[in-house]
């Protein structure tokens, strides 16, 4: 009998798929792919793009520098002459390159994803996970040129399953020219871009044809949560048309026979203790208005970072001053609602409403030696 982990909700017969893959069932293994999503090879967008319209996304990214409209900030400055709220001008900065083994297992594989942690954000989340990267400019400085030849150190010397930028969202015009750099010195691997979802429809149209694998991170729902704890007005009305976007150009997330994902889109959620009601609202607008096949990795690693859990600043009238109930007001902490870990059961409201919507395609432990897929 065919494994139930190949049969998809409302795709095809079990006779259907045993006339088209009839090599699912050799020698009795379960391989844990559904069919419609694998590969058999797979060729990166940005190879296949013409010398014209390389050299039209390079002067694409050249005009956005100097007038910058590439996030939902639309600060629009020259970055040759200054910065907007991302604190960073026509140069990158970049914490860390090396291969990561930290992402999802099919990102990762065996010999770890090409990370490239980008200083620098436009957001300006109070619960950071990479506050020291994201908000305190550590790093150094490059070109796009030498952030290219760096992809390609990634690939000839680490052997990384792909390129992985990570919060590009600021400096999409340098990433989009660091990708064509590197694509004239041989690189052949797929790039991934790894975003909060804060992206303008004008950035992800610059990275249409160079971006293979888009990772956003959902993070709330409602504009109060946007306002509180993410310091932007409407995050999810930015997220939510950039996810619809990032489907149309690469569609559900597929592999090759090795396990490693190669396009698509994988989107996170990190479930924040209290905020039940966020996630499931997320998992509702995917499965509804961007597809039932989307590949969702429901994350449980939220810890108390950045500005959670500070002493609140204190005015001068409340230096000393005791609440009723004998709390010293110098004892309070910002964003107290948050500073606690997440719980099982928080996590499990969420992935019950995104089953109950009808997604299905999670990134669990797998219940084998090969990979989550």
């Amino acid at each position: 009998m065919l494994p139930t982990s190949l049969i998809r909700p409302g795709r095809g017969s079990t006779l259907w798929r045993l006339q088209r893959f009839p090599s699912i069932l050799s020698r009795g293994r379960r391989l844990h792919l559904a069919p419609p999503f694998l590969l058999d090879d797979y060729i990166p967008r940005y190879q296949q793009l013409t010398s014209v319209e390389a050299s039209k996304k390079r002067s694409a990214a050249y005009s956005h520098l100097r007038n910058c409209n590439l996030c939902p900030r639309i600060c629009g400055v020259n970055r040759y002459e200054t910065t907007g709220m991302c604190l960073i001008g026509h140069d990158v900065k970049v914490n860390v390159i090396a291969p990561h083994f930290g992402e999802e297992p099919c990102i990762q594989g065996h010999n770890g994803s090409g990370s490239v942690f980008f200083s620098g954000c436009n957001l300006r989340c109070s619960f950071c996970q990479n506050h020291d990267i994201a908000h305190q400019r550590n790093g150094m400085d490059l070109t796009p040129e030498e952030l290219g030849e760096w992809y390609i150190k990634l690939q000839e010397v680490g052997h990384v399953h792909n390129i992985n930028l990570i919060t590009p969202e600021h400096v999409v015009p340098q990433a989009a020219l660091s990708i064509l750099h590197a694509r004239d010195l041989g690189l052949k691997l797929p790039i991934i871009y790894n975003t909060s979802a804060f992206d303008s429809p004008a950035s992800l149209e610059l990275m249409d044809g160079l971006v293979d694998i888009y990772l956003p991170d959902f993070k709330v729902w409602s504009k109060a949560a946007s306002q509180r704890l993410l310091k932007a007005d409407d995050y999810a009305a930015a997220a939510t048309e950039s996810i619809k976007k990032m489907q149309e150009q690469v569609g559900d997330l597929c592999f090759t026979a090795d396990g490693i994902a190669k396009k698509g889109v994988l989107v996170r959620h990190l479930v924040m203790p209290g905020m039940e009601a966020e996630g499931e609202r997320i998992m509702r607008f995917l499965a509804g208005q961007v597809s039932r096949d989307i590949f969702v990795n429901i994350m449980e690693q939220y810890r108390p970072a950045a500005h959670v859990g500070k002493p609140k600043r204190k005015r001068k009238t409340e230096v000393g001053v005791v609440k009723p109930g004998g709390v010293d007001s110098r004892e309070e902490v910002r964003y107290a609602e948050i500073n606690r870990a997440v719980t099982k059961d928080e996590v499990s409201s969420v992935r019950k409403a995104a089953e109950a919507a009808g997604l299905w395609r999670f990134c669990d432990p797998p219940r084998h030696d090969g990979f989550a897929i």
